[in-house]
């Protein structure tokens, strides 16, 4: 159940004292100062990031000690001295050692089977929404109804999003060590299975694992059999592994969706804690390697959460332009906003921002959606 805050109140920007019920407590300053004034306005939001993340346990900032042991699976490039853990937490210095209950064998994650047509943001176009691609990537020809996507949920991220809707991932004492073994064998006898989709979190720490076990049920299912390998990601994994998953995708009929938070690196820094530059140069790998050569089912979209105030119309018309000089017939999502997390002083996403979000992206982009509006109604009724 999504919980809708009432009698939002105003907040004042540290620096420029400017009040708006949209800007938020945890980033403490308005998206005015975070472009204009950024060594100014991003240490407000550091700390809360550096906060927050020590009550799960989690170091506050990517280790980068002399002489330390680096990971290098994504734009964190971890490097731990002994006894220090990774950003994502999932692995640690002992003894001059790398130890980790995850590997390409073993991961920590929680599976579910998601009925079709799911929540998926791919489902407007993908071949288990529309039926794109039949028979060679769908079951039917039409919505997949009566068959289900495995959606494979990692703990551990990347990123330390402030307003993070899946924030569970951070509790990593809650999550299942599974096996490839495990999944595999399930999708093997559970024939109505046509979709991987894995989320978070994000993928990045769990790459090898998400690697190998896609691989295998590929190779292991039946010749005609169904399987659309899918990743939700916040795009910023090592360039190799980023590539292996889009060659995975692009044979399945699967999907790779990147989520650009933001285009400001200072906005997007205050929002996730982390930078921008990797997700973006990789959006444009996935799209130089793989696009062109299945252009009827986009193996490549994009989304972006609509944040109140901080993710508006610059924002999105920015991403925008990005997307379209590779391609302006990419699918493009914008997400309304629900309060969660860190961020849950604020309201849903006005609906005149979601308006002018859209009316900018369309400037630069030929397929454009709009999902979660069932939350604009929500709002107005004061739900």
């Amino acid at each position: 159940m999504i919980i809708l805050p009432r009698n939002v109140s105003e907040k004042e920007c540290r620096l420029c004292g400017r009040r708006l019920k949209q800007i938020s407590g945890s980033i403490g300053v308005c998206v005015d100062c975070l472009r204009e004034k950024p060594d100014e306005a991003l240490p407000y939001a550091m700390k809360t990031h550096r906060e927050s993340r020590g009550k799960f346990g989690l170091p506050p900032e990517p280790p980068r000690s002399k002489g330390g042991i680096r990971c290098g699976l994504c734009s964190a490039d971890c490097v731990m001295g002994e006894g220090e853990a990774g950003y994502c937490g999932l692995r640690r210095n002992v003894g001059g050692r790398l130890e980790s209950t995850v590997n390409s064998e073993r991961a920590l994650l929680h599976y579910y089977l998601d009925a079709h047509v799911t929540n998926c943001c791919a489902a407007w176009f993908c071949p288990a929404g529309t039926g794109a691609g039949y028979p060679r990537y769908a079951v039917r020809d039409g919505p997949e109804y009566g068959y289900y996507n495995l959606a494979l949920f990692f703990y551990g991220c990347s990123f330390d999003c402030l307003f993070c809707q899946n924030w569970s991932h951070k509790r990593l004492g809650e999550g299942r060590v599974v096996s490839a073994d495990e999944l595999v064998e399930l999708t093997l006898r559970e024939s109505r299975i046509t979709c991987w989709c894995w989320f978070g979190g994000s993928p990045e720490p769990q790459l090898p694992f998400a690697l190998n076990a896609s691989r295998r049920i590929l190779e292991e299912k039946p010749e005609k059999r169904i399987v659309r390998i899918c990743f939700e990601w916040n795009g910023c994994g090592a360039r190799e592994l980023v590539k292996r998953a889009g060659e995975l995708a692009y044979v399945s009929g699967g999907n790779i969706k990147f989520d650009l938070k933001a285009y400001t690196p200072s906005v997007h820094l205050a929002l996730t804690g982390r930078d921008n530059k990797r997700t973006f140069e990789n959006f444009e790998l996935i799209y130089r390697e793989f696009y062109e050569r299945r252009r009827g089912i986009p193996v490549l979209n994009a989304t972006t959460l609509l944040v109140p105030h901080y993710v508006d119309e610059y924002e999105v018309s920015r991403i925008a332009e990005f997307i379209a000089s590779l391609d302006p017939e990419i699918p493009y999502s914008l997400l309304v906003f629900h309060p969660d997390y860190l961020m849950s002083d604020v309201t849903v996403t006005p609906r005149k921002q979601v308006e002018e979000c859209y009316q900018a992206a369309k400037k630069h982009l030929k397929n454009v959606n709009v999902g979660n509006v069932a939350l604009l109604g929500l709002a107005e009724a004061g739900l």
